[in-house]
């Protein structure tokens, strides 16, 4: 793969960029046994590829954003890495902003070691940015932070997500420390914003798009400078007129991810469904 020449803006100014030019939906490239079932693709690393390739090539010129999920190609192993490294270089050659979706979390030179893979120019896998989880702190993902910010790179920090399951533990309240009866989920978006700056940082916080940010301690003030990354729109229930009543005036910094609601339009449905959802979207942020 021939590195793409990076300019020396900030992962957050680029953002911007293609929130100005191009919107803030992202893409979701997530290629469920199910899907590509119905776009008549094989359950095997070139169905992933052809997948893969299809829904970039729908994304460029309509978006600005897309969004592998990892985890729909690591089933299978070297094919299925071979196949997101081909999707992800036709998405940046294309000149989308690639978002990593793998939800990496570690310390020390393990969690360096995702990030070189993630995150460095010429690397196989290298994205613009990548999904993070800092259940150990977000202390613990110091080394990706500098090599994001050495590379023009952005991370979205797992804060305040949509499953049922996670409100026990990220509305919790944090016992010691300098975010002290802060909950989890406010505790992670403020020690973020230390590495980030006005008009937007390039570290930005995952919050699904059907929490209720008081739930977890939150308001928008809280993410004025911070970019989110806000899935759940379209097959998981969040409606793009919700965006200003999630969000508030942090809905300018959202990243608004589709996944399925576009991708089960089909291989030739996806790029109409695209341009559908730019317009809905648009439409509701001009009011």
């Amino acid at each position: 793969m021939t590195p793409r020449v990076e300019s020396a803006e900030t992962f957050g100014a680029r953002l911007l960029q293609v929130f100005a030019t191009s919107g803030h939906l992202c893409v979701g490239i997530d290629p469920h046994p199910y899907l590509l079932g119905e776009w008549s693709l094989p359950d095997n690393g070139s169905g992933l590829r052809e997948f893969g390739l299809r829904v970039v090539e729908a994304a460029a010129g309509r978006v600005g954003i897309v969004k592998p999920q990892v985890a729909f190609f690591e089933r299978h192993g070297s094919a299925g890495y071979a196949a997101l490294e081909a999707t992800i270089e036709a998405a940046r050659e294309a000149n989308l902003i690639v978002i990593a979706d793998a939800k990496r979390g570690d310390l020390g030179t393990s969690v360096e070691a995702y990030a070189q893979a993630w995150l460095t120019p010429g690397s196989p896998l290298e994205a613009d940015a990548l999904t993070v989880s800092a259940f150990q702190g977000v202390g613990s993902l110091s080394a990706p932070m500098i090599l994001a910010r050495e590379h023009g790179k952005g991370l979205f920090v797992l804060a305040a997500t949509s499953n049922p399951e996670s409100i026990a533990t990220q509305s919790a309240v944090v016992a010691v420390g300098d975010f002290a009866t802060q909950t989890v989920a406010a505790s992670i978006v403020a020690e973020v914003n230390k590495s980030n700056s006005a008009p937007l940082g390039s570290f930005g916080v995952v919050i699904g798009a059907t929490v209720s940010l008081p739930d977890f301690g939150l308001t928008a003030s809280d993410l004025a400078f911070t970019p989110i990354l806000a899935p759940g729109f379209g097959f998981q229930g969040a409606h793009y007129s919700s965006l200003s009543s999630t969000y508030g005036e942090a809905s300018a910094n959202a990243v608004v991810s589709s996944s399925r609601g576009i991708l089960e339009a089909g291989p030739k449905g996806v790029a109409q469904a695209i341009e559908s959802q730019v317009a809905d979207l648009r439409g509701v942020q001009a009011r």
